[in-house]
């Protein structure tokens, strides 16, 4: 039955029913109103103190502990955080309802560059110079500009429907944690980890300070690019007169070359030119050894027009060249030997089969290096690593004939030290060639500008070290492989991911040349090197109390205060001179890192470790990865134990959202305009594993899907208006009651596995499918009549009831972490009270007994005999034959014994919305309606016969025989008479 009764021309005599019927009557409104019902909702909660509620509710159970990652406390919230923050809200609403105790604690990171380059900006805009600022004044107007903007974030991260203890976040610059991160930081340097080293690291010229990898983003970029010789000095006497040929994409690291790199797996060959133009670089009867899979395209680039090969090059015969510098002599300098070193990094597939080797600018420059250290003092050359470039950008004296020249200028653009180096080189004579080329180039992911690799005294921690006292092999890398093999990763490649990072990173790097941060705490003696405190230290514990009771008074503004170093020194060195006080601040990876440390072991509500952390992929660098060291540094273990991560949001056409496309998506337009459940069903419907999309037609399909949901459960709402709470027992419930509960174990399976498994997509299929298509297209559907019409006693009726009460109980508590609003708003239309809430309430237990596989399986047989008989009636109603199935009496010819079977005892009739229905095995005749699927099944199309029932629609022979109420079905008739009888 699909349409509401109601009386019509030939049911006589006529009367209004509608009244008499059962029809839905609920307050639950059709349309949501989300964008205005949602804040009186999150004022509720908070007069009713619901988060203090959860916390006592839950009091006594199993810690469930999702450990927030730190948003950075600057700018307002994207679609990335609204995608993040739901995520975790719906784990932990779910744990709870599960019977967790699931605290969720948001916090923030609030050190480091984007702050102070925020406020440096305000700064240059009033014309101020941060230099000229004392720097505890300047570090407290960063730490305002972060507490401004964690108050405007946590009423954003709520407007979402996030809940959690907002009244007690935690921060990284609160002083307790200050003092944790400091502190931390101690352990490694106790542990003899930490060290002070000169690398090559990622550095910021716009922002003047080192980067980490997780700092980094690729962008493309176009690079000068040359090729230069290298005159053969010595070894292999039949390449003397010859000249090595390098290629670079980084002219101005030439000053810093001090080797150059080769493949012992790549053939060699030495070419000599033949013909070439007037004026070139390249001149004829020059010889220059190149890779010969690449001498074609050298010699092209290089506009040689005729060369040939002179013979082939071992290997081996590499191994004892020695080259000149390109710049011999140049200022007075570069007069050095440049060998000839075997690296594993070098290959045939672009330049000249040679890497030009500046151990001061690359990762890899500089391994190489390190490694032929010995070789190099045994060939008597000097291995010491210049400094070529300082923190500006600036070529140093350690680039003769380019001091003050520039890499790059304060706003990211190309200097002139490319083209000064360019034309020094082509005045030497040393130029082959030159090009542009555009590859992608790591630029800083806050200025936007490129980086340079430049080699600079650093803070590192050893990967590869034993750590403190321990045996061979207990290495920092060592633990963290480890502690990887031991944690859960959804989905699973993200192990793979960070296990790869953590197999190949280098040494790590933990400082930065900043001001707005918790800084290195340490001492070094400038004299020997050593660090206080350290392993040979004897007042380790003492100096760390020291530190922490500063830290806690006044923050790490105590270190920077005067009269420093003689408040954390004073009793534990004799000399104060030749102890050196570090100034650099710890990087913020290993903030966020610590964080494990002061919230998850710092509050008796949490625990340590983490049941799980959550964040996007690019974490599996930054807060999964750093997390992870530090504890194994510390702890000896990961300070989780599952990893879940989520991909980045797309635009709705598969590109990188940009304001310059106009395809962004905020979201606080969605929340005006639509609601916060929506986005939420956005993030719940989506593989989220993976890169996702969103725009507004993905946003209207949720939005579609959403009134789905909406109406069904208003149309329970409405249904349960006539339900006095009456339970059936199990037992006495007709066969459809009992299929149904069945289904209802099965999606309560499906839904407690997603939540689990954090398939949240799974969860929202499994709870929109079943509402859909078990309920609204079947169930409902089917039930509507006996609820409408049937007798209050009725059995069918009010077994019904209780089924659809039940329904509803567990749909809206499964729903309620997706969509808190709506689910809080349902709940309250059936459990009114100021201190009522869905969100105290626990998932409902799934009966055993409601698991009926046989009957599911009877049932599908029974559904599939129905599809036949609505598909043939689809056709007669599109052909207008009849108006609704009720004006059919169809007759179904079943060819299949166990279909048959299947229908034995039923009321067919009902089950598929007729007023009547003839099932016969008889052989159906030519141009009975089939289905394509080849179901064994033939409709004849038939009118039902009889009168029209004015209260039900139904059209029997019976109307007309009851003498009270001669114009209705005797089952009608009943039911009138149960209702004058009770008035």
């Amino acid at each position: 039955m699909t349409d509401t009764p109601a009386p019509t021309s030939d049911a006589t005599p006529t009367r209004d029913y509608s009244a008499t019927l059962n029809l839905p009557a609920t307050d639950f409104p059709m349309r949501a109103g989300l964008p205005e019902k949602e804040p009186k909702l999150i004022a509720r909660w908070d007069e009713m103190r619901l988060y203090e509620r959860l916390r006592d509710t839950a009091r006594g159970r199993e810690k469930f502990v999702l450990h927030d990652g730190p948003p950075y406390a600057n700018g307002h919230l994207h679609i990335g955080h609204a995608l993040n923050k739901i995520l975790k809200d719906i784990i932990t609403r779910s744990r709870q309802m599960m019977g967790y105790d699931s605290n969720y604690v948001p916090g923030w990171d609030c050190h480091g560059l984007p702050i102070e380059w925020k406020v440096e900006e305000e700064y240059r805009a009033k014309g101020k110079n941060k230099d000229e600022v004392p720097i505890n004044d300047f570090r407290a107007e960063c730490r305002q500009y972060a507490e401004g903007w964690i108050k405007v974030q946590a009423e954003e991260f709520r407007r979402l429907g996030v809940e959690g203890d907002f009244a007690n976040p935690y921060t990284t610059m609160a002083f307790s944690s200050e003092a944790v991160i400091a502190t931390e930081l101690l352990k490694f340097a106790v542990s003899g980890q930490l060290y002070r080293g000169s690398k090559p690291v990622m550095w910021s010229v716009v922002e003047r300070t080192a980067l980490a990898e997780a700092e980094v983003e690729y962008q493309d970029y176009q690079s000068d690019t040359i090729w230069v010789k290298f005159p053969v000095t010595s070894g292999a006497p039949e390449l003397a007169g010859a000249s090595v040929v390098i290629w670079t994409t980084t002219p101005w690291t030439i000053p810093g070359n001090r080797a150059v790199s080769y493949s012992p797996k790549i053939a060699y060959g030495l070419y000599e030119v033949t013909e070439a133009p007037e004026g070139n670089w390249a001149k004829v009867g020059e010889r220059y050894v190149l890779a010969d899979a690449l001498a074609d395209a050298v010699f092209k680039q290089a506009k040689v027009t005729g060369h040939i090969k002179l013979a082939a090059v071992a290997a081996d015969a590499l191994s004892s060249v020695t080259c000149a510098h390109p710049l011999s002599g140049l200022g007075g300098g570069y007069t050095f030997d440049v060998p000839l070193l075997p690296g594993d990094h070098v290959t045939d597939d672009a330049g000249t089969g040679f890497v030009h080797t500046a151990p001061g600018h690359g990762r890899e420059d500089f391994e190489l290096w390190m490694e032929h250290g010995r070789d190099l003092a045994a060939r008597g050359i000097d291995a010491t690593i210049p400094f070529t470039v300082d923190d500006g950008g600036y070529l140093t004296a350690d680039a003769p004939g380019f001091t003050g020249r520039r890499v790059l200028t304060d706003k990211g653009d190309k200097g002139d030290a490319n083209q000064a180096v360019i034309e020094a080189l082509a005045a030497a004579g040393a130029m082959v060639a030159r090009g542009r080329l555009k590859h992608t180039y790591p630029h800083s992911w806050r200025s936007k500008k490129p980086v340079i690799f430049r080699n600079t005294p650093q803070w590192f921690v050893y990967m590869d070290k034993p750590i403190g006292n321990g045996p061979v092999g207990d290495t920092l890398r060592a633990r963290a492989l480890k502690a990887i093999d031991d944690t859960a990763f959804y989905p699973p490649a993200g192990q793979t991911r960070l296990r790869s990072m953590i197999e190949n990173r280098p040494d790590w790097v933990l400082s930065r040349q900043r001001a707005w941060g918790v800084p290195i705490a340490v001492f070094r003696n400038t004299e020997t090197g050593q660090l206080l405190p350290g392993p040979d230290f004897a007042h380790n514990d003492a100096y760390a109390g020291r530190l922490r009771e500063a830290f806690l008074a006044e923050g790490a503004d105590a270190w920077f205060a005067d009269g420093a170093k003689e408040r954390f020194l004073s009793g534990f060195v004799d000399d104060l001179g030749p102890w050196s006080q570090v100034r650099d601040i710890l990087d913020v990876w290993f903030d966020s890192g610590s964080t494990h440390e002061f919230v998850l072991k710092g509050r008796p509500d949490l625990k340590w470790p983490a049941d799980v952390y959550l964040e996007g992929s690019d974490q599996h660098r930054g807060w999964f990865h750093s997390s992870l060291l530090e504890s194994c540094g510390v702890n000896g273990v990961a300070p989780y134990k599952a990893v879940v991560t989520h991909g980045f949001t797309m635009a709705e056409d598969g590109r990188k959202m940009s304001k310059s496309l106009g395809n962004q998506v905020q979201p606080q337009d969605v929340i005006r305009q639509s609601g916060a459940d929506i986005l939420r069903l956005w993030v719940a419907s989506t593989d989220y594993w993976e890169d996702q999309r969103i725009g507004k037609k993905i946003l209207d399909a949720n939005s579609d899907a959403y009134r789905k949901i909406r109406n069904t459960v208003r149309w329970m709402l409405g249904t349960l208006a006539h339900y006095d709470g009456a339970a059936v027992a199990y037992a006495d419930l007709p066969e459809l009651e009992r299929l149904m509960l069945h289904k209802l174990a099965v999606v309560g399976a499906e839904v407690v596995e997603g939540y689990k498994e954090y398939d949240f997509k799974a969860v929202f299929s499994s709870i929109l499918n079943f509402m859909n298509i078990e309920l609204s297209a079947f169930y409902f559907d089917v039930r509507k009549d006996a609820l409408y019409c049937d007798p209050k006693s009725s059995l069918k009726r009010r077994a019904a009831l209780h089924v659809v009460a039940t329904l509803y109980d567990h749909l809206v508590k499964w729903l309620a972490p997706l969509t808190p609003f709506t689910a809080e708003e349902a709940w309250l239309e059936r459990h009114p009270g100021e201190a009522s809430s869905i969100h105290l309430e626990l998932f409902p237990d799934v009966p055993e007994e409601w698991l009926d596989a046989a009957l599911d399986d009877k049932w599908e047989k029974v559904k599939k005999v129905r599809r036949a008989v609505t598909g043939a009636l689809e056709i007669e109603r599109r052909e207008k034959r009849i108006g609704s199935s009720l004006e059919a009496a169809p007759v179904v010819h079943v060819e299949d014994a166990d279909l048959l079977a299947a229908l034995d005892g039923l009321d067919f009739a009902e089950i598929c919305i007729t007023s009547q229905i003839t099932v016969t095995e008889a052989p159906a005749p030519e141009g009975a309606f089939r289905l394509d699927d080849g179901t064994p099944v033939a409709v004849e199309p038939r009118l039902a016969e009889g009168r029209k029932c004015a209260r039900s629609w139904k059209i029997l022979p019976e109307v007309g025989s009851d003498p009270d109420y001669p114009d209705v079905t005797l089952r009608d008739a009943e039911a009138l008479r149960e209702l004058a009888a009770g008035s």
